[in-house]
Order: structure tokens, then sequence, then C-alpha cells
């Protein structure tokens, strides 16, 4: 058999025509050898495989062209992961079972709050599913983000592997239109991967639409994904399964309460979000370190070395601004959901205080979601507000009632700010006694000459 009638061979000479033989070695040079690595893989032994894979490489060219993430590929990714370990199709059984318990948990939740259930019927998913319900809003939040890492990445890669710096470098010339484009593709299809490997990753672990405080849904809705809820109720030794799902279908079913409650609150978060990523720096350096590392020849150890250190660590000021806000609004949304939840639960659940450590000990070590955060923008959560904001809601309901607890979800002003939560107490009594006079409000007194009276400036502010 020629070179010619070689798989890899009939590709290089669609992409390089007759200087095929020169581009494999200038290639191999930069560690590119496509027959070792299909070796390797050992497709190398079959033809009808190494078609398929041309095929594939056919196509993430092709689907790469002018993106600078290849999103389709993102969401092959994500499917294929979330179907690893099994995936199975929810039945139609295992479907009304977890109605049953949303239904349940429901009734429980409207004892502990006054806010209103979702209006639209619960959703019962396999992993897939989930993919493909949330993965437009992972491209709405990561998408910022990953586009910067893959013009950077593209930078750092044509700059080294198509001589961008020197355009007598014989692989410049060499590598020609073609060759070019597809040293372009491997930018998005790295990015693609990684963003897809995130989701695919959370998919396998997540409970429902929420499991981080953040929609991933664009309507209220509650969300089950039964597979993850089995697996997490195998972990628990002694602990009825049924309570399992309960205690995990009250805190979806809370959050959708409080998204539907507040219809700002979802609309900040993602905002707030998106500002953050679009301030994100890529260390250029890290990242030229991170490639050289992992080689060239590699999308798989590329899309892996994204992970290692490769954002700025300095945040401008605006940025970690930006990054407290999103960090205290999940605190008091967290806070909020464990408070409410423990006093839905407390009279039907034995096993509640087990599985709420249990629930804060994942938050603490760093579960799937906190992880795919950490991942795409860098955003990491503090334990120790969650555990503030959570203390600060029961102590509010207990003094003043659940009522009280949920009438600050009112309006984004109402809520208690990062400098609140570090005295949590302090703000309890303010809220309770009526002395929530905001520094806006002491500031227009002060140059109105408190012409307001003293009374005026006890009353609650925005009430």
């Amino acid at each position: 058999m020629t070179d010619d009638q070689t798989p890899w061979m009939r590709l290089l000479r669609e992409l390089f025509g007759d200087d095929a033989e020169e581009a494999l070695a200038e290639l191999q040079r930069m560690g590119m050898d496509p027959q070792a690595l299909a070796q390797a893989s050992g497709m190398g032994t079959s033809p009808a495989m190494m078609d398929h894979v041309l095929r594939q490489i056919r196509t993430l060219l092709s689907q790469s062209a002018g993106e600078d993430v290849n999103w389709q590929l993102a969401h092959d990714v994500a499917r294929g992961l979330a179907a690893q370990g099994g995936d199975p199709t929810v039945t139609a059984h295992v479907a009304a079972e977890h109605r049953a318990i949303v239904s349940e948990a429901e009734l429980w939740l409207d004892a502990a709050t006054d806010l209103d259930p979702s209006r639209l019927e619960p959703r019962v998913w396999s992993r897939a599913e989930w993919v493909e319900a949330t993965l437009p809003t992972w491209r709405s939040l990561a998408g910022p983000v990953a586009v910067s890492v893959s013009q950077a990445l593209g930078s750092v890669l044509g700059r080294d592997l198509a001589g961008a710096d020197d355009p007598d470098d014989p692989a410049n010339a060499l590598l020609g239109e073609q060759g070019r484009a597809m040293i372009s593709s491997v930018s998005p299809t790295v990015c693609g991967m990684h963003v897809g490997q995130a989701a695919g990753e959370m998919a396998r672990e997540a409970f429902g639409g929420t499991d981080l405080g953040i929609p991933l849904l664009p309507e209220p809705r509650v969300a089950i994904v039964p597979k993850a809820v089995e697996d997490f109720a195998h972990g628990l030794e002694g602990v009825d399964e049924h309570e399992v799902k309960a205690f995990l279908a009250l805190r979806e079913a809370a959050h959708v309460r409080l998204f539907q409650a507040a219809p700002w609150l979802q609309a900040s978060l993602h905002s707030l979000i998106e500002r953050y990523s679009q301030g994100i720096r890529i260390d250029a350096d890290a990242l030229d370190e991170a490639v050289r590392d992992a080689g060239y020849g590699d999308p798989a150890k590329l899309q892996k070395a994204l992970t290692r250190g490769i954002f700025a660590p300095e945040h401008s000021d605006e940025q970690s601004a930006t990054l407290e806000s999103i960090e205290t609004l999940l605190a008091l949304v967290e806070g909020w959901v464990q408070d409410v939840t423990m006093r839905a639960a407390a009279p039907h659940l034995a096993s509640l205080s087990q599985l709420s450590e249990m629930m804060r000990r994942r938050r603490a070590a760093g579960g799937p979601a906190e992880d795919t955060f950490a991942t795409l923008l860098g955003l990491e959560l503090r334990p120790r507000r969650m555990r503030d904001a959570a203390a600060m809601w029961a102590s509010l309901a207990s003094k003043a009632g659940p009522s009280a607890r949920d009438e600050v979800w009112s309006h984004p002003d109402l809520l208690p700010t990062a400098e609140d939560l570090e005295d949590w107490s302090a703000w309890v009594e303010r809220r309770v006694s009526g002395d929530t006079v905001d520094d806006m409000d002491r500031e227009l007194e002060r140059l109105l000459g408190g012409g307001g009276g003293p009374e005026q400036g006890d009353e609650p502010a925005h009430e």
C-alpha cells in the first residue's frame, strides 16, 4: 500500500496538495504525528475506524470555521460525558414517582414560606436531557471567557506553529491557506471540548436546575435528575432513599419559588456573572507554558491544560467588586433555601440533620457545580458566607416571622450587603426594629439639613 493510499496521507493531500510529504515532516518536527497518534490509540489497524476519524476531523474543520468556540463540539462532548456509566431513559413510572415527591415537598414548603410554588409542571430528566436544557445558559455564562481563551490560545498556536512572527519561516510558507485553517481550528476545538467537559461533568452529578443557586433554566421550573439523586442516596448509609429524594426535591422547589417570586434575581445573577466573565484576563505566559507542556498534537491534553492557572490572578477593582456581589448574592440565596428547607422538612424527615450535614460537606469540598464555575470562570464561593447567610435568615424568621424573612426579596435594595453579612446579627436587629435607613437616605438627610426630622429617619427604608 502506498503512502497515498493511507488515510492520513489522503487527508494531508487534501490539505496540502503536492506539499503533503513536506507538511507531514514539518508537523512531525512540531510534535504532531498523525500516524503515531493513530497507532497509540489502537485505530491504526482499522481502516474503517481511521476513515471515521478522518470524517470527524473534516467535520471539526467545517464546524469551527468562523467560530471562536466550537459550540456543536461542546454539546457533543457534554452529551457523551453525561452518558458515561449509564444514562437510563426516565420511564413513566420513575417520572411519576418523582413528580409525586415534588408535590409532597411543595405541601411542606407551604408551611415554611408564603412564596408560591411554580405553576409549571416539574421535569424529570435523564442526564442527556439535562444537558440539552441547560447548555444554552452555559453558552451565555461561559461564552465570553471561552471566546477570550480561544483567541489567546489561537494566538499562541498561530505564533508557534505557523511562524506568525517570522514571515520567512519555511513552516509558514509550507502550511499554506488550508494548513493554517487546520491549525486555526485547533483553538475553537479545544475550547469547545473544555466547555463541554465542564458541562458534562456537572451533568453527571447535578440533581436539578439550581444546584449552585444559579438557575440554569430559562423559566422557574422544578427539574429532577433521578440517576444523580439515586447515586447520591446510595452513598449515604443508614438514610432512607425516599428521605433523600424528598430532601433534594425540597431544595430544588425552594430555589424555584424564590426565583419565581423575585423575577429580578435570575437576571441580576446572570448579569453579574457575565460582567465578571468579560473582565477576566488571560495570563499569556501561563497559557504559553501550559501549551508547551501539553504539546501541540493532542487536543485533549491542551483542553486539560486550560484548567491550570491560565487566568490572571489579579482582579481589577471593578471585577473584585463584581465577584463580591456574586458571592454575596449566592450566599443569600443558599442561606434562604437552607432555612426554608430545614423548617419545611423538620416535621417529616428523621434524617434531616444527617442530610443537611452531607450537603454542607459537599458544598465545602466543592461539588460539581462549584468545580464547573471554578474551571470555566475562576469563580469560587466561600462556604463561610453561606453559613452566615443561613444563620441570618433563621434569626430573622425566628424574631419577626417567615413573612418578614421573605419580604426582603421583594426588592434588591432591601437585601443585606457583604458588609451586613460580616455582622449579620446587627442587620437582623435593625430589620426587626425598623431601623433600616440606608446610607443614601442618611446622605440625603444630611444634605437637606435633616429637614425630614428624626421620626422620618426612624422609618424603614423602601416601605
